[in-house]
């Protein structure tokens, strides 16, 4: 079992705010998981990964493809509070899944 949480490296996030959209991406798509799905990547140590996308539309495709295989996803929109503005998309994430079906959806992207 896996997350991948796909982060724009495109709009010059800093640090922290990346470090924040990806913690907002991971906790989003774990509540959109099953029980099941959930105890399982808890119980085997909650395995993330953080990938990069270039635009807001290749994160858009990501969680189009990731809704037809059925997987938990979300995206995530800044509140506009800092350095983005209000509904900057930022982050998604896939899973938690078993790993070949996150990789099914992320698996040609690059670590950030």
């Amino acid at each position: 079992m896996k997350q991948a949480i796909v982060a724009r490296a495109d709009i010059g996030m800093g640090e922290g705010k990346l470090a924040a959209q990806v913690a907002h991406a991971s906790l989003s798509a774990y509540e959109d998981a099953g029980r099941t799905a959930r105890n399982a990547w808890k119980g085997e140590g909650q395995k993330k990964v953080v990938l990069k996308a270039t635009s807001e539309s290749e994160l858009f495709e990501l969680a189009d493809v990731a809704e037809r295989e059925g997987l938990p996803h979300a995206i995530v929109r800044d509140a506009g509070h800092t350095q983005l503005d209000p509904g900057t998309v930022t982050a998604l994430a896939v899973g938690p899944a078993e790993d070949e079906s996150v990789d099914r959806v992320t698996g040609d992207l690059s670590l950030y």
